[in-house]
């Protein structure tokens, strides 16, 4: 069981940090990226990133950082000098500083450098190590780039994630194996796997590829909750496994309902049950970073919001949890904890509520048992 302790700091946040850009916008990418076709703007967004910071810090004014995330886009595309620069702007070092980075040549050349910055966590984006597969989802890197950065991540960090899709078009059972054995072979402290989706708005969402059926997309994903169990990887969340203590912190953050501050083009905030949202198009956001509009979140979506984190954990929460970060008393979802407990999707014992493994594979619904009451 991962250790909640929401009482220890409370007026603790997490800081994310979003740089918008990339090179090559993948084919099944809806994030907010924007392809670099005439270089990134450095100078100028950080210094946006510094006008939007300070903009919320009386907000913030008895809050702590505790984790800070850098993500995208592509933010390894940055200068080493750029991220120390951020970093050092804040008002204390953050616990956690992760860093996401896509495996490519030049990329990984900084690897040292974004460590001496003040990154303290790398995650790499490499989806498979099967070239095949890498072109079909339209990433510039090759598998040997990825097994290089690999290891030129584990030599300078200590604290490492590989991220890896699986359910890829024309993929076997066989290949996907081959990536989660791979990607274990090297011995990173924390894998995400993430089943390949189609989103609205995307160039795979307009043109299909061919894509495992669902009975051969469930044996991907059994397979891969298994051999990464035989590894000694907790699977802790949907996606996420871990060895001991090598829990990602700050998705732990969003994931128990915590409170976050994003900066920069398209990122969100939840702070003392209000929210907000910024600009997402990069030029919009240059010429307006300070602007803010924040609103309360409504209680009759605070509970919903609530369990659609927390029930991503596959140890579930604590009650305590609930009513703290929600606002509310445990009775007010009574009736949906009634009924996902009595389609076997939920467990509850010693005031802990967790998703059984059905609920964990029909998580859509034991959600949407909460979102509709």
């Amino acid at each position: 069981m991962l250790p909640e302790s929401p009482e220890s700091h409370p007026a603790a946040y997490s800081l994310y940090i979003h740089v918008p850009w990339c090179l090559k916008k993948c084919p099944y990418c809806d994030f907010n990226s924007h392809e670099a076709r005439t270089g990134i703007p450095e100078a100028d967004y950080l210094a946006a990133l510094r006008r939007d910071f300070d903009a919320a810090r009386p907000r913030l004014a008895n809050h702590r950082i505790e984790t800070v995330f850098i993500g995208g886009g592509t933010p390894s595309l940055l200068s080493a000098a750029a991220v120390g620069e951020m970093l050092n702007a804040l008002p204390q070092p953050a616990e956690e500083v992760t860093l996401e980075a896509n495996p490519g040549a030049i990329e990984a050349a900084k690897f040292a450098a974004f460590r001496a910055a003040g990154v303290s966590r790398l995650s790499l984006g490499i989806q498979s190590f099967d070239d095949a597969k890498l072109k079909a989802l339209g990433r510039i890197h090759s598998a040997d780039e990825a097994k290089r950065a690999v290891d030129m991540a584990l030599r300078h960090f200590g604290r490492v994630n590989l991220d890896l899709m699986y359910g890829l078009p024309r993929q076997t059972l066989a290949e996907a194996r081959r990536d989660i054995e791979t990607a274990i072979a090297f011995g990173a402290g924390h894998l995400s796997a993430y089943h390949l989706t189609i989103e609205p708005n995307t160039a795979f969402h307009h043109a299909p590829p061919d894509l495992p059926d669902d009975d051969l997309a469930a044996d991907m994903q059994a397979m891969v909750e298994e051999t990464l169990a035989a590894a000694d990887y907790a699977h802790y969340e949907v996606s996420a496994f871990a060895k001991p203590d090598e829990q990602c912190q700050h998705n732990l953050n969003y994931w128990r309902f915590g409170d976050y501050l994003g900066i920069g083009a398209g990122a969100h905030s939840k702070i003392d049950g209000q929210r907000e949202a910024r600009s997402r198009h990069p030029q919009d956001y240059l010429a307006d970073p300070v602007t803010r509009t924040w609103q309360p979140i409504a209680a009759a979506d605070l509970a919903g919001e609530f369990m659609m984190n927390a029930l991503r954990l596959t140890d579930g929460f604590d009650a305590a949890l609930f009513e703290q970060r929600a606002g509310l008393p445990l009775a007010a979802i009574e009736p949906a904890l009634r009924q996902a407990e009595s389609e076997g999707l939920i467990t509850r014992a010693n005031g802990r509520i967790a998703p059984t493994l059905l609920g964990q594979r029909f998580l859509n619904r034991l959600i949407g048992l909460f979102l509709s009451s």
